[in-house]
């Protein structure tokens, strides 16, 4: 027996996408907006080295962050019956403002998305998000070289006269000769700056060009011996060790820029050291007025700022 159906009702804000015909009603902004977060986030190098605690903090371009910097208490010796000294706390604190925005826009033709076998929508989303992570890794890896502390203490390495790794390296003044016969004893040499400020073990890191692990790699260094790599893996064909070398959690980038008095640099911190903050504000898909397409664009912001110099270490060398 035939059924009647009667006629929905329902208004058309309730059924978008399901108008025939209409292409761009299945671009969704918030979806492509996730995507290409999640893409960033896989590959991103900057966010593992930083600390990104303020994130949440920023939703535009030209917000800031206020950041309250820790206290410093005083102790003094006390005896039984005597006045305790009290140290006045302030408020003291930093800014970090979301001042670089960078922007992606790609057209998706109809033919491409009714006809291809290809996923656009993936494909276009992984690589606008390469390039998102590509600027924002060579920002912040920037921001964290030009934040290294100079004086009180120096903690930039051979910017005087960087020598051959295996050779020796010097201190940003060149007076102090150091008999540096391993890259390994290299970062040795950081990690002591660093252990001299305080700064705590858990949670340092390294960032290197390939040249540098290309150095690491080679028999001299004895990388590859249990005792220096702990079993936890090594490096092979330039790539990263899983373990920890003298204490850092060891990171590659083609990013670090090259310096114009030296094969390479590399620079070493602490989590603490750097504080960003980045987020997507916007993903929008309209409708090409030129070609048979949907135009998706949208607009990525982000701020650094180096809160502990002194919890950074740059150091330059030649191969």
């Amino acid at each position: 027996m035939a059924q009647y159906f009667e006629p929905s009702t329902d208004t058309d804000a309730n059924f978008a996408n399901s108008v025939a015909g209409q292409t761009n009603s299945y671009f969704l902004p918030a979806i492509y907006s996730k995507k290409v977060l999640n893409f960033f986030r896989k590959a991103s190098v900057a966010e593992a080295i930083t600390n990104t605690d303020y994130e949440g903090e920023i939703s535009a371009f030209g917000d800031s962050v206020r950041i309250i910097k820790e206290p410093v208490i005083s102790v003094s010796s006390y005896t039984r019956g005597s006045n305790t000294t009290a140290t006045k706390l302030t408020d003291q604190e930093v800014n970090l403002v979301v001042d670089t925005a960078n922007a992606f826009k790609f057209i998706v033709d109809d033919i491409e998305t009714s006809m291809s076998h290809v996923n656009f929508k993936e494909v276009a989303a992984s690589s606008a998000a390469y390039a998102l992570r590509d600027a924002f890794d060579t920002a912040v890896i920037a921001a964290g070289f030009t934040g290294v502390s100079t004086s009180s203490p120096d903690h930039t390495l051979g910017t005087d006269s960087a020598t051959h790794l295996g050779a020796g390296v010097y201190d940003g003044s060149g007076a102090v000769g150091l008999d540096v016969t391993d890259p390994l004893d290299l970062l040795a040499r950081m990690a002591k700056l660093l252990d001299e400020q305080n700064v705590p073990e858990e949670g340092r890191w390294i960032v290197a060009p390939p040249s540098f692990y290309e150095q690491l790699s080679q028999s001299g260094s004895n990388l590859l011996s249990v005792d220096f790599n702990a079993g936890q893996g090594s490096i092979r064909n330039g790539l990263v060790t899983s373990g920890k070398l003298r204490g850092f959690s060891m990171y590659k980038s083609n990013n670090v820029a090259t310096p114009s008095n030296a094969d390479g640099k590399l620079l070493a911190g602490h989590m603490s050291a750097i504080c960003t903050a980045q987020t997507i504000t916007s993903t929008e898909v309209i409708r090409d007025p030129d070609s048979f397409g949907d135009i998706c664009r949208g607009l990525h912001v982000f701020g650094a700022k180096v809160l502990r110099d002194e919890a950074l270490v740059a150091a330059f060398y030649n191969v």
